[in-house]
């Protein structure tokens, strides 16, 4: 068949062709594309042409994705092309080797349909594509050359661009060829192509095709250098693993089984997971690099390691997730502790607090009481009762400032303070920290631990807390912070002041006795391997364990001698085969021996001069009996039994006192010159002292004075005025509890202390008769005979 050449087609103004829809692929006149034929429309146009003289019309659509193009989704101008080869693959794929002849616009596009089989076909217009313009050679040669300058820098950044194509276009002087030449090696996009195939001139099709290299070689320029700090990145990470597994290797042949890149390498790993702020985790990456270019044997590298082990295992974003339940905190506490209203009441208020506002900060309790009570424990159920870790820090001894904010890393054998320790312990932000025996810190020439304490205590500063051994900032302001201490007379005043003062005070013998009866006896019981079955002690034999056997603020005493007796039942049991033993009030002394205290000497009867006062001590309330004589003589005052200073000047009051009102009780009014007066309180050996023994002294003067008796069921307290009148005392619980173990019916106490009756316990109130005095009258009304 004979070839049409591109002048005889051109002569033909319009003609129809087959159309094959090009997706991303553009063809030029004179140039040779291959490309592969799927859709059913596409293969039928290619038979159809075949079957005639192989032209057929090749135009590109605008979107790649469209199977089915209708002519607006087609560029109007295409390329006729002739089909020079078709190879069938076995999957059915036509691939189609063609020659663009001329540049043409589809005038026209249908869907024909043709013995059973549809295609396309465009009715096309020739366009010259050789339509020259008036332009400058200067111009046209300059704009050659920047084409190839821009041609030459682009194929530097495409992998495998042949070297003869790159000379071949550097040597065309034809504007023409050396736009062939380019076009039809570059890779460039099909929307660029499809615009330099619309220009008819050369100028504008060079302009353009400049204008699209100098932005691919920009694109490129940029592949280029992401590339090559990807690459770099990756030949650095290569290159540090080889020589981190020649250096494991090494190690290995040495015999050295830690590897000091990958004890590094994990270091890293682990400040990255913990998500520190900047500051904290670039210091730390510096000291893991220091570490790295150290050996590892040597001491700095040892200080290090513990200093980095030490800071990564601090909790720093690990939180407890708190309990709120304020019924069920009320119950651990009521099962775990008897009594302690305030404190429980305290704590349940904390609880509350917490339920309404959950980020709140600042409460730092101090429970201060005598030994026994029950601090410590108090603590340990606060923690659970709240859901927070609990960890107990005693500071019984502590001298050294360090000791609570550590020693610099740089020492031989530094460590962290206490406080940091605590955290890693806890291994949670928001743990409750029990500072136990407060008041026994002290200081020496290493400093003063008290005043670091001062920065720990206080919410508004311990969100950056600075161990001098971590030297990084650690928040503490989460951490629940309580103190015990037996006394607050030796805790500097500006601690103090940090912390909420709860008092504790001492048990009384009902509350020992319950506390003996629902917690000691199963907890020794249990500790010492016996069944309730084999032991049993009845409540006058707890009631005897307490007033003989015992005399503390606690239960500490109280408890050995329940296990005493635990022991001895184990040894009777094992021993004489035994099977149960039952303690009652009369047989304890045959296991525990001779009562080691006497119950307080209360007079049994009616008598004068003899008073039953009462007293408070740091172990509970005690029956302090006063006896006045009244002797011949000069007006002396003797005063015996180790009484202090206050109690002699009540001493002196109440002589006076008894001279205002010595004619109301048929007393001498001479009395103070030719009588003396002897005032004692038993137990001399004990000191004693107080203003609260001044109704006691005045009843029993006035009774040895005008010889009227004093009932013995009565007892007192009270301070007096010089005009008689009864001001409050403290610790009416314990007193009005020794009262009530003697035996006392009646109690006279000031008015002003009536509110105190709340705390008293209701075993006493049910068996004891109150008598609120107002003036010293009132005392002497109720007690006289």
């Amino acid at each position: 068949m004979e070839k049409n050449t591109e002048k005889e087609i051109s002569k033909r103004e319009y003609e129809k062709y087959p159309v094959i829809p090009m997706r991303g692929v553009v063809a030029f006149p004179n140039l040779v594309v291959h490309f592969d034929v799927v859709r059913d429309v596409s293969i039928n146009a290619m038979h159809a042409a075949l079957k005639g003289d192989r032209k057929i019309f090749v135009v590109t659509q605008k979107d790649v994705f469209n199977e089915e193009p209708s002519k607006n989704d087609l560029y109007k101008i295409g390329v006729i092309a002739e089909i020079r080869q078709v190879l069938k693959t076995p999957d059915g794929v036509y691939r189609v080797l063609v020659e663009g002849i001329s540049k043409a616009k589809m005038v026209s596009f249908e869907e024909v349909t043709n013995n059973k089989s549809t295609y396309y076909e465009a009715e096309v217009k020739n366009v010259n594509n050789n339509t020259r313009i008036k332009f400058d050679d200067v111009e046209i040669e300059a704009l050659m050359r920047t084409v190839k300058e821009t041609f030459e820098r682009y194929s530097e950044f495409v992998p495998r661009m042949p070297s003869e194509l790159v000379n071949s276009v550097m040597c065309q002087e034809d504007p023409e060829e050396l736009f062939e030449n380019i076009v039809f090696n570059a890779n460039l996009q099909y929307t660029d192509k499809q615009e330099l195939l619309e220009q008819n001139n050369v100028l504008n099709r060079l302009t353009i095709l400049l204008a699209i290299l100098s932005r691919e070689t920009e694109v490129l320029e940029m592949e280029h250098m992401i590339y090559d700090q990807v690459k770099e990145t990756m030949s650095q990470n290569q290159r540090e693993f080889i020589l981190r597994e020649q250096m494991k290797a090494i190690s290995t042949q040495l015999g050295e089984e830690d590897d000091p890149s990958e004890e590094v390498f994990g270091y890293n790993n682990k400040i990255d997971e913990l998500n520190l702020e900047e500051e904290i985790a670039e210091k730390l990456k510096k000291e893991a690099q220091r570490l790295s270019r150290l050996p590892m044997a040597s001491q700095e590298a040892f200080v290090i390691k513990n200093y980095l082990d030490t800071v990564l295992s601090l909790p720093w974003n690990k939180e407890t997730s708190l309990k709120l339940n304020i019924r069920k905190a009320e119950d651990v506490l009521e099962k775990d502790h008897y009594g302690l209203k305030k404190v429980k009441e305290r704590i349940l208020e904390s609880i509350a607090v917490h339920a309404m506002k959950p980020d709140v900060t600042g409460q730092i309790i101090c429970l201060v009481g005598p030994p026994g009570v029950g601090k410590t424990s108090i603590g340990r159920s606060i923690a659970k009762a709240l859901g927070r870790e609990y960890v107990r820090i005693s500071l019984g001894g502590v001298r050294d400032e360090s000791d609570i904010r550590g020693h610099r890393k740089t020492y031989v054998g530094a460590m962290p303070g206490r406080i940091i320790n605590a955290m890693i312990q806890a291994n949670t932000k928001n743990p409750l920290i029990l500072f136990d025996e407060l008041d026994k810190m002290s200081n020496d020439f290493r400093g003063d631990p008290s005043a670091a304490m001062l920065e720990v205590l206080d919410s508004e500063q311990n969100k950056e807390f600075r161990d001098h051994f971590v030297e990084l900032p650690f928040d503490l302001s989460k951490v629940m912070f309580i103190t015990t201490a037996n006394t607050t007379e030796t805790i500097p005043a500006p601690l103090l002041d940090r912390m909420e003062v709860i008092e504790i005070t001492s048990y009384t013998r009902e509350e020992k006795f319950n506390i003996a009866k629902n917690h000691l006896i199963p907890k020794q019981l249990k500790k010492n391997g016996l069944k309730g079955s084999q032991l049993k002690i009845t409540d006058d034999g707890i009631f005897r364990l307490i007033d003989s056997y015992t005399k503390e603020a606690g239960v500490r005493n109280l408890e050995r001698n329940i296990g005493s007796l635990c022991r001895k039942t184990a040894k009777e049991i094992v021993y004489e085969n035994c099977k149960k033993i039952r303690f009652t009030e009369k047989n304890i002394r045959d296991y525990l021996g001779v009562e080691k205290y006497l119950p307080d000497d209360r007079t049994e009867k009616d008598e004068v001069g003899l008073v039953n006062g009462l007293a408070w001590t740091a172990v509970g309330g005690v029956l302090m009996p006063l006896e006045v004589l009244i002797l011949d003589g000069k007006g002396n005052i003797e005063i015996t039994g180790s009484l202090g200073d206050v109690m002699k000047e009540s001493a002196k009051i109440a002589v006076s006192y008894a001279r205002s009102i010595a004619e109301k009780y048929s007393i001498d009014k001479e009395f103070y010159q030719n009588k003396d007066v002897h005032i004692h309180a038993p137990e001399g050996a004990v000191p004693k002292d107080g203003p609260s023994a001044g109704v006691t002294m005045i009843t029993a003067m006035i009774s040895a004075l005008s010889g009227r008796k004093v009932r013995s069921d009565v007892a007192m307290t009270g301070e007096i005025t010089l005009h008689g009148k009864v001001l409050p005392i403290g610790g009416l619980r314990e007193k009005t509890m020794a009262a009530y173990k003697d035996g006392i019916k009646m109690v006279i106490i000031p008015e002003k202390n009536k509110p105190d009756l709340e705390e008293v316990d209701d075993v006493v109130k049910e068996n004891i008769k109150f008598v609120f005095a107002k003036t010293i009258q009132d005392v002497l009304d109720n007690a006289l005979i």
